[in-house]
């Protein structure tokens, strides 16, 4: 019974440590970019390579920040982290379709996923997931979340954020990247791997288009004005 008070307690301890050490990191990273993630270390594991380069929310332009809302989650600035009726659909798809794999995740999921954890499906994952978009959505905000999103999200082989991936595709700064441009890098973000911006892939093509039309569509929102301007 001893020896059980004693290894409880030492849990306690470490698991008391733990969270204190990642609240510490979170807050850290609402004004620090994260130094490397696990995704990004995997890709060197691979041979992939790992090139990014860092750069403020002022220097990425506005349409890839719009792009990604229109392609990944375009209700981001409304929600709080999580889109129900979206995981509940990919739930309901997954039950029907086994051998398929359909996601909900929301720019801030992805984000949280991106930062702190790796890639996969286990509920382990899934739920510390879940922790971690619920703190970066109270203490960063969704400028932040989306700055950091674009600056960490892979959007090549061996590509990571939005600088390197304008400059090895357009040979340009973030900054200046236009709508049709934005709109391809985002038209990848599904598996930037397989589907590449150059040469572009016919996924990316067909994508494309149909990205820029509902950016048009939702660029004249007030609340995703706030966040990409």
């Amino acid at each position: 019974m001893k020896m059980f008070s004693r290894i409880w307690r030492i849990f306690k301890r470490i698991f008391l440590f733990l969270l204190i050490t990642h609240l510490i990191y979170i807050i850290v990273l609402k004004w620090v970019n994260p130094p490397i993630t696990i995704t990004q270390i995997v890709s060197l594991i691979d041979g992939n390579g790992f090139h990014r380069t860092n750069v403020s929310g002022d220097n990425i332009s506005s349409n890839i920040k719009l792009a990604v809302i229109a392609s990944e989650d375009q209700l981001f600035p409304d929600h709080n982290g999580f889109d129900w009726k979206s995981i509940q659909k990919a739930i309901e798809y997954n039950q029907r379709k086994p051998g398929r794999v359909r996601g909900g995740s929301t720019i801030s999921q992805q984000t949280a996923k991106n930062v702190f954890l790796w890639q996969g499906r286990s509920w382990i994952r899934k739920g510390l997931e879940t922790y971690f978009t619920f703190m970066i959505e109270k203490i960063w905000g969704k400028k932040r979340i989306l700055e950091v999103y674009l600056n960490v999200a892979e959007m090549g082989k061996g590509i990571f954020g939005i600088e390197q991936a304008s400059q090895s595709y357009y040979n340009k700064p973030a900054k200046n990247l236009n709508a049709y441009e934005a709109a391809a890098i985002a038209a990848s973000l599904p598996n930037p791997v397989k589907y590449a911006v150059k040469p572009m892939s016919a996924h990316v093509s067909a994508r494309r288009p149909k990205i820029v039309q509902q950016m048009n569509f939702l660029k004249p929102d007030r609340d995703i004005q706030k966040i990409i301007e």
